[in-house]
């Protein structure tokens, strides 16, 4: 039994995390699903919640966790 996880730089930030591919926040560039880290996730929620403005979903508990091989 192995697992993986998928690393790349957040679309927002540009530090490098890792995540779960099907599962991580991610925002649409020309067509492409490019990921958020979870640092940005609450930077913006705190920043919506000063502005009185909806909050982003919170990001699904394994979305910055490894994934099983077998769902790659």
């Amino acid at each position: 039994m192995a697992y993986a996880t998928v690393f790349s730089a957040c679309i927002v930030c540009k530090k490098v995390f890792t995540y779960n591919p099907h599962k991580v926040p991610s925002i649409r560039v020309d067509g492409t699903r490019e990921p958020v880290c979870e640092s940005c996730i609450i930077r913006e929620n705190t920043r919506r919640t000063l502005e009185g403005l909806e909050l982003l979903p919170d990001p699904h508990p394994d979305a910055y966790k490894p994934i099983h091989e077998s769902e790659l």
